[in-house]
This record gives structure tokens, sequence and C-alpha cells, in this order.
């Protein structure tokens, strides 16, 4: 036993310095969101006068919370019922072409993101979606689903296709089959997916910096990034790091929640066959 633990310690050594790394600045962060800082509404000792200030900024934190989910949701549901339809497609269907428009798809994630929003700001312009928290989640779930479809192809490549075979023996359609059958199976998938849409949903900054030019509809992230004192434009730290936290915190819960089927997503083509 004690040689086993030995043999590990090198592991523990590492795995317990990159919690670290990761976890310092977090906890940093909610320290000194509720510390006094100069100049803020906390200026001396504890309490939560960062969070007072950033629940009346503008038009409210709630409303910017409402506008930052509105737009996740809507950003999660659109990734995930692509990906499933386009994923299944390329897992299941043989055509002309697909591996190449596989290859093309996956291609729009070597296209810089930052390149893309001006054209996009034009054609949600032209679709009378600019400023909208819709346009914006369109944009976010399009550069979501290039790795969304990669993740579901694999997610059904990974199930035995004598499943489906045995429920279109049984009378099920495809419609069927996918709805009682496939979908199930690749549930770890799924979650891995929406997971992954929601965190960079809620966490943009650049798009809705370019597409949302009305301050009542803009996500937290960037309400949090024009967070600025009313004198000399000075940026107040302490509600700014108490913005990070409120931003952290769905994050984190999600996480912790859902992390048993987001490692089995990442690990569903492993094992394929």
């Amino acid at each position: 036993m004690l040689t086993r633990a030995l043999g590990r310690t090198p592991h523990y050594v590492v795995a317990g310095g990159l919690a670290v790394i990761f976890l310092f600045p977090l906890l940093w962060n909610t320290w000194a969101s509720f510390s006094g800082q100069p100049g803020t509404a906390q200026e001396s000792g504890y309490g939560f006068g960062n969070y007072r200030t950033l629940l009346d900024y503008d038009a409210g934190l709630w409303r910017y919370l409402l506008n930052s989910t509105v737009v996740s949701a809507l950003t999660v549901a659109l990734t995930l019922g692509v990906s499933l339809l386009g994923g299944y497609a390329f897992a299941r269907f043989d055509f002309p072409g697909r591996n190449l428009l596989f290859l093309l798809t996956l291609a729009i994630l070597m296209v810089p993101y930052a390149t893309l929003l001006i054209p996009l700001y034009v054609l949600l312009g032209r679709l009378h979606l600019q400023n909208s928290l819709i346009g914006l989640s369109l944009v976010l779930a399009m550069f979501q689903l290039p790795f969304a479809t990669f993740m579901m192809r694999i997610s059904f490549e990974a199930v035995p296709r004598e499943l489906e075979e045995s429920a279109l023996v049984d009378g099920c359609g495809t419609a069927g089959a996918l709805r009682r059958v496939l979908l199930p199976a690749v549930r770890p998938g799924l979650i891995t997916v929406g997971l992954f849409a929601f965190l960079a949903a809620w966490n943009d900054f650049i798009a809705p910096l370019i597409l949302i030019s009305d301050s009542e509809k803009a996500p937290l992230p960037l309400a949090v990034a024009n967070l600025r004192q009313q004198s000399m434009g000075a940026v107040d730290y302490g509600a700014t790091e108490a913005g990070v936290v409120v931003l952290a915190v769905p994050c984190l819960l999600l996480f912790l929640l859902l992390q048993r089927h987001y490692i089995r997503g990442f690990m569903s083509g492993a094992l394929k066959g």
C-alpha cells in the first residue's frame, strides 16, 4: 500500500498544483468582491456594497441576467437541435460527398472568430435581426455548430448499429428509432455539447460588443465590461469583481452537476465498436 501511494505521489502533486493554479484566481476574485476598495461602494471592511452597485447599475443586474439567460438558452437549443440532426445524418446515412461536406463543416473552426462578425453584422441588418437577442443567439450557435456536429457524429458512431436495426425491425421508423433508442444512448454527448454551448454563450463578450448597441439588451459580460464610475471614467473594480463572481457561479454549478455526463460525452468515441 505504501509503495502504491508513493507511486501515485507525482500524480497528486501535479493535480494539486493545477487545482491551485485554476482555483486561486477565482477564490481571490471572490474575496476581493466582498472586501473594501478605495473609490467603490465598499471602501472599507467586508460586505455587499460592491454587489449593491452591480445590482443598481444602468438597466439593473436582473435585466442583464435575463438577457444572458435568453441568449444562452436560445444558443443551446439551436446548437442541440441542429447538431443532433447533423451528427445523426453524418453518422448513419451514406450520401455522395458526405466526408467532404463534413470536412467543410469542420473548416469553419479554422476561420478566425472576429473576422466574421462584421459580415454577420451586415447580414443581420438585412434580416432585421440586428441589435436583437435572437440575432446574437444565431451567431453564437453558428460558431458552436462545427464542434457540436463533430461531437454528435462520434457519439452516434459509438452506438452499435444493431440497436437501431432492431428498432426498425420492431416497426419503428427512422424518427422513432432516433427518439426512442438513439437519443437516450447519445445523452452524454448532448449534455457535453449543451454545456459547451452554454459556457460559450454565457461568457461571450466580443459578439455582443459588435452586434448589440442597446444597453438594455446587453448580456451580463458586456454590462460588466462597461461598468464605470460616473467620475473620470474610472473602473469600479469592486463592482466588476462582483460581476465576475455572478458570471462564474452558474457555470460552476452546471459543471459540478453535469461533470459525469460531460466526461462520458468526451469518452463516447474512444470505445467505439
